[in-house]
């Protein structure tokens, strides 16, 4: 059965003159204002013995009489599956994902996945949505996430990223040289044809991209890249979209572009990179519990280190 909650609250009268969904999210910290709302609907909270409205106003007095169960989550299964913890407390884990973890069960992947991890680490996130995870990064891609450990802190880290507090930053290898940072933005949606893939249109929803240059090599360029949004595929949607897809994206990029001459070790590194050359190196946000900034980093993966190897190397004979 889901947990219960039994609460019974008096609304303060400072609070008189709000909404009752809206004074009770004051009250009620770890849970959401859609939560609370379901209670209200489906009559698990009564203000002075009587069924509410979530849109009635309060005047400070009333008694709040919640008994309310937290909505069952799906029944995945806890699998034995190793996870890179870089940090974990009461409140959060920040997790580094290697490349071909897919983060979450759907369809044609029911396991072996990173919730299904987590459920055998931590047993408790099977009470909270989607298991606490947060955001999600695309299956080949690899990096920085966090996961939170109870419904205050999922609360929590959900305004951080809704209100694009939590800093996300990447490191990608796209095709082509750029000559210089810049920021895409341009609305991101649905493929109307195509619909596995994402692309810029109009009726898509703001996706707003900001890069700098870290490296050019002769035919490719090394790409620092900050979100300021989080759309499906944002990164590598809006890198295709200049003319500058990433690096073994099978997705999003076109035929594969090799630097003239290059040597043959180089021809066999770029020809194997079946992923897209894209991690997600650093991730920062405001503690949910201390409220101290904490900033994670984590170092690229051997192949894209490698690939970035080979490519300064092939830069360097050809200069």
């Amino acid at each position: 059965m889901p947990e219960k909650i039994e609460k019974i609250i008096v609304i303060p009268d400072e609070l008189g003159g709000m909404r009752l969904d809206q004074a009770l999210v004051k009250l009620l910290t770890d849970f959401s204002r859609t939560t609370i709302k379901d209670w209200i609907d489906n009559a698990e909270i009564t203000v002075d013995d009587k069924k509410p409205k979530a849109s009635q106003t309060v005047v400070g007095g009333e008694t709040i009489i919640i008994q309310a169960h937290l909505k069952q989550q799906p029944e995945w299964d806890a699998e034995p599956i190793a996870l890179n913890v870089v940090f974990e407390d009461d409140a959060l884990i920040v997790i580094n994902k290697p490349a071909g973890m897919v983060v979450h069960p759907a369809a044609g992947n029911p396991s072996n996945t990173l919730l299904n991890a987590l459920l055998h680490h931590a047993p408790e996130l099977q009470l909270l949505p989607r298991a606490g995870i947060l955001h999600r990064l695309d299956k080949n891609t690899s990096g920085l996430l966090v996961i939170a450990k109870t419904a205050s802190s999922l609360k929590n880290l959900s305004q951080q990223l809704k209100s694009r507090l939590i800093s996300r930053i990447y490191q990608a290898v796209v095709s082509g040289v750029i000559t210089s940072g810049g920021t895409i933005d341009e609305p991101i949606g649905r493929h109307p044809l195509q619909r596995k893939r994402m692309t810029v249109i109009e009726t898509g929803k703001t996706a707003i991209t900001h890069y700098r240059v870290l490296d050019r090599y002769r035919a490719h360029t090394r790409v620092k890249v900050q979100l300021e949004t989080g759309r499906t595929h944002q990164i590598r949607v809006h890198f295709a979209h200049i003319h500058h897809p990433l690096l073994g994206d099978p997705t999003y990029n076109g035929r594969l572009q090799l630097p003239k001459g290059a040597s043959p070790a180089l021809i066999k590194q770029l020809r194997q990179f079946k992923r897209q050359a894209l991690h997600a190196c650093e991730l920062g946000f405001i503690h949910p519990t201390t409220q101290k900034p904490m900033v994670w980093q984590a170092p690229l993966p051997d192949d894209m280190h490698t690939l970035i190897e080979y490519l300064k190397e092939d830069q360097k004979t050809h200069e």
